[in-house]
């Protein structure tokens, strides 16, 4: 894909979706949604990728860290804004075609994108489409085809007639066009409609008339061009990605026992024959080892590791926390920064405090340890090597527990033995 560059319209305001936060950058199970449709790109092989943005362009460049960002200063439609990126991809001469999208379809498979692509080399067409036929076409642009049945231009709904909303073919709003052709296209279009705005559908009109080859390729897969224009639209992909998700892990090994209830983000990593509870939320950057148990209630939040064998019950929150192998934390405990070794008892009701009103502090439990149940331990503080707190017991900061001893009371000090 070394002669194919993408462009990612993402200028629009989303006002429907009644937010300060810009459109592309609501969160799909963690994970912004623009993010998504920037990695199935790089997947593909595309490293040159340049997104248009607008409304508080500052948080999108910020979260599209090394991917050139391009101003359009007024949203005059989507023809204006593919105009933005002329400059950039004039000046790159290797460049022969444009993969162009909207930054609100997170669902489109990386398959999808290539075969696009590939049509569109092996016709070398003046721009190659894809298109859907929807028994509902509402909300979608038209594709006008001729006598020949030769693509000759695409109506928006809102300038389309009667007898043109009929038309069941839809255009998703995925293009790839050969660069020149573009661009001379564009330089011809006018905002002669309701809008008044420059459409990017309105080259293919200037391209059929000059009998170039406008192609498609078309799905009969719906969720891939689910536009997210509102609550409602974000949460249905919402639930497309997170089956996604767990058909995926299922497929490496994993067993979730309640698919309609397990809430896994992107970004988590989770080794075979390990069981997943229902009503379990695992943030992403998490990982986790072969054969562990967790949930069900349980909450795993970002930067938490569990290793092999670990088991995590109900209602357990953890952060930014290790669990050694063959550890069993389950019942009710909250784990914040802490390091935990292998072999390790933490009794229900267990709390470790990590945070002081200033600063999240660092816990250590030593492999073996036993910690009974409604201990609180308060950071930073070490847990020896087979130390054991008694049932309530409260370790202050820096009252380390020496390896193999026993601690109790409020607070907590060392059992000796008479």
């Amino acid at each position: 894909m070394r002669n194919v560059a993408a462009v990612i319209l993402a200028a629009g305001e989303g006002t429907r979706m009644r937010s300060s936060l810009p459109k592309a950058l609501h969160p799909i199970c963690g994970k912004p949604m623009i993010k998504y449709l920037v990695d199935n790109i790089r997947s593909i092989g595309i490293k040159n990728i340049i997104v248009i943005v607008g409304h508080r362009s500052n948080l999108v460049k910020k979260e599209l860290d090394g991917v050139e960002c391009i101003k359009q200063d007024k949203l005059l439609g989507t023809g204006d804004a593919v105009a933005k990126a002329k400059t950039a991809l004039l000046k790159d001469k290797k460049i022969d075609s444009v993969l162009i999208s909207c930054g609100d379809v997170p669902l489109l498979k990386p398959e999808t994108l290539k075969k696009i692509i590939g049509r569109h080399v092996s016709t070398r067409s003046a721009c190659t489409l894809l298109v859907s036929t929807l028994k509902n076409p509402t909300g979608y642009g038209r594709i006008m085809r001729s006598s020949n049945d030769r693509i000759a231009k695409i109506i928006e709904e809102l300038d389309a007639s009667i007898y043109e909303k009929v038309v069941e073919e839809i255009n998703v709003g995925v293009y790839c066009f050969n660069k020149d052709l573009l661009f001379e296209a564009l330089g011809k279009i006018k905002p002669n409609n309701k809008k008044k705005e420059y459409y990017l559908t309105d080259t293919i009109d200037v391209l059929a008339r000059s009998n170039a080859i406008v192609d498609s390729v078309s799905t009969d897969d719906t969720e891939e061009f689910l536009g997210v224009n509102t609550r409602k639209d974000l949460i249905e992909a919402e639930m497309v990605v997170r089956r996604r998700i767990l058909d995926r892990l299922m497929r490496r090994g994993v067993s979730v026992i309640d698919p309609n209830n397990t809430y896994i983000e992107e970004g988590v990593e989770i080794k075979k024959d390990t069981i997943i509870y229902p009503y379990t939320f695992i943030d992403s950057n998490v990982k986790i080892g072969s054969e562990c148990s967790i949930g069900p209630f349980a909450r795993l939040r970002s930067g938490t590791v569990v290793d092999d064998g670990a088991g995590i019950g109900n209602f357990v929150e953890i952060v930014r926390s290790r669990i050694g192998k063959n550890t069993k934390v389950r019942h009710q405990c909250y784990i914040g920064d802490t390091v935990i070794g292998k072999g390790v008892n933490i009794g229900a009701g267990t709390i470790v405090a990590n945070y002081d009103g200033k600063r999240k502090n660092k816990t250590v439990i030593e492999d073996n340890a036993f910690i009974g149940t409604g201990t609180i331990l308060i950071a930073p503080v070490r847990i020896g090597k087979g130390a054991i707190t008694g049932s309530g017991s409260v370790v202050t900061r820096n009252h380390n527990v020496p390896a193999g001893k026993t601690v109790v009371g409020v607070p907590a000090r060392i059992l000796r033995k008479k």
